[in-house]
């Protein structure tokens, strides 16, 4: 229980500085997974085990993206965009592959009860991560999602504290995805403000 509620303390903080798009989300990324990982398997969600190690990768890839700057001259960092056609055909045919392959050893190697689910939260976390590394506004509909299965998911499963901390999640996801449409906007009436200088 005590590292629930030390893992639900993170979790409010990693939803702070994701909501703000603080580069400073993915060092909670890199706490959280430390602390999950022991829950995850005491308590037979092996596939949210595993998916951790991804965790502690996808934070470090994240944390490097988001300091890069872009260009020599221009030192931007990485803007906040949406994620393409292209992008979302990609996710999806990923996630589709990762959910049976997930599910398949779930199924036939562990004792798991909950293989669909778990497999399902695990496939979409990880692609929703890799939005987030690339900062597409459209992560948070991938999170609002997982969100609201994780939540069922670890009530019944017996896990309260991060129970009440995903349905916190669900409900900041939907104002984090329109603050970043509005961080995005920010962002291009800037551009639009240096490009053309009023003198």
């Amino acid at each position: 229980m005590f590292l629930q509620a030390v893992g639900f303390i993170v979790g409010l903080l990693y939803l702070w500085w994701e909501y703000h798009a603080d580069k400073k989300v993915w060092i909670a990324s890199l706490i959280m997974p430390a602390i999950s990982m022991w829950i995850y398997f005491s308590k037979g969600l092996y596939a949210d085990f595993a998916i951790n190690i991804y965790y502690l990768v996808i934070a470090i890839y994240g944390f490097m993206t988001w300091s890069h700057k872009e260009g020599k001259k221009n030192k931007k960092p990485l803007p906040i965009s949406h994620a393409s056609v292209k992008v979302w055909a990609g996710v999806t045919v990923a996630c589709a592959i990762l959910w049976y392959g997930i599910w398949y050893i779930l199924f036939h190697l562990t004792d798991s009860t909950v293989p669909v689910a778990d497999a399902f939260t695990t496939a979409l976390s990880i692609v929703g991560l890799w939005m987030m590394a690339r900062k597409y506004a459209e992560q948070w509909i991938i999170w609002i999602v997982v969100d609201v299965v994780c939540s069922v998911l670890y009530f019944y499963k017996d896990i309260p504290f991060y129970g009440i901390l995903y349905a916190l999640y669900t409900v900041v996801a939907f104002f984090g995805y329109a603050k970043w449409l509005r961080l995005m906007q920010d962002q291009q009436d800037s551009e639009a403000s240096c490009d053309n200088p009023k003198h």
